[in-house]
């Protein structure tokens, strides 16, 4: 091989070395380089979470068949549950059931525990005293159960007879008008169901109570071979949906989710679903203090 003159050699590295010094500088450049930053992108403030809706607490006392009752499962259900959650839906409201003993129910109310009570409660001027009711959502009366062979025919028959009645109730209020409070023959049980067992066993000779319980409790029990009775001298009576006194707001919603589910055809479904028919009337208005004659009984005496 040929060695090039060092003159050539020389020219040719001096022109390597002018052409790598640019790029050596080129690629040191590009080596140093440094992007800046991007600006930190402002997030979207974060929208503050919706308050839980309030559910409303319902205290019902679950042994009055077939307003309220619970099944086998423990579930309380019953004509008043439906019709409250139906209310409840179209007044836009939550509510839930809580079982809660007759005795004792409306201090539940005035300590704040319950909002709302449905229990088969009949208006009364004494209670309006102390509680608001809703509309009325059913009209009711008293009967007597007697059983099949009795020949018990109007209320005044039951003066020398043993008569059972749930404490508290108006049938205990008219019963114990016409045998005496204290009569020993008066005999106050918890519920009316039980009363009515009472009747079936023989303890009892009838049983005065809502038309509603005893009707439901005679079709339920065919064994026990009762008949009902009834008297012009029962007054008429209207359930009600009861709230705090002074709770005008939840009150306001309860009447306008009632009067809805009376004129959407609602009520006349849940009515035919525990009672076999639709009502023949639906109920009428509150009745007032001036417009009922006070009780000489007072508000705890009074019907469920």
């Amino acid at each position: 091989m040929t060695t090039p003159p060092a003159t050539l050699r020389r020219r040719t590295f001096t022109l390597g070395a002018a052409l790598a010094t640019p790029l050596l500088a080129t690629l040191l450049s590009a080596c140093g380089r440094t992007e800046a930053p991007a600006a930190p992108t402002a997030s979207a403030p974060t929208p503050a979470a919706a308050p839980a809706a309030r559910i409303y607490t319902v205290g019902t006392d679950a042994v009055y068949a077939p307003f309220e009752f619970q099944n086998e499962r423990g579930e309380i259900q019953g004509f008043d549950i439906d019709l409250v959650k139906a209310v409840a839906q179209r007044a836009g409201i939550e509510v839930k059931f809580v079982n809660t003993p007759w005795e004792g129910m409306f201090n539940t109310l005035a300590q704040g525990d319950r909002d709302i009570l449905v229990s088969a409660i009949t208006i009364t001027p004494e209670r309006a005293q102390t509680m608001d009711f809703s509309a009325p959502y059913f009209d009711a009366r008293q009967l007597i159960a007697v059983p099949a062979a009795s020949k018990v025919q109007r209320f005044a028959d039951l003066k020398p007879l043993r008569v059972a009645v749930q404490t508290g109730t108006t049938g205990d209020e008219v019963v114990s008008q016409l045998l005496g409070k204290t009569n020993p023959r008066l005999k106050r049980f918890e519920s009316t169901p039980l009363a009515l067992q009472e009747l079936d066993a023989g303890g009892v000779d009838a049983v005065v109570a809502d038309n509603g319980v005893i009707a439901h409790y005679v079709a339920h029990h065919p064994g026990a071979r009762f008949k009902s009775v009834e008297d012009p001298s029962f007054i008429p009576e209207q359930y009600g949906l009861v709230v705090k006194k002074g709770n005008a707001a939840l009150l306001a919603q309860l009447n306008d989710g009632l009067v809805k589910l009376l004129a959407d055809g609602g009520y006349a479904e849940i009515h035919t679903r525990w009672f076999g028919a639709a009502p023949t009337a639906l109920p009428g208005s509150v009745p007032t203090a001036a417009a009922t004659a006070p009780s000489s009984t007072t508000a705890a005496s009074a019907n469920p």
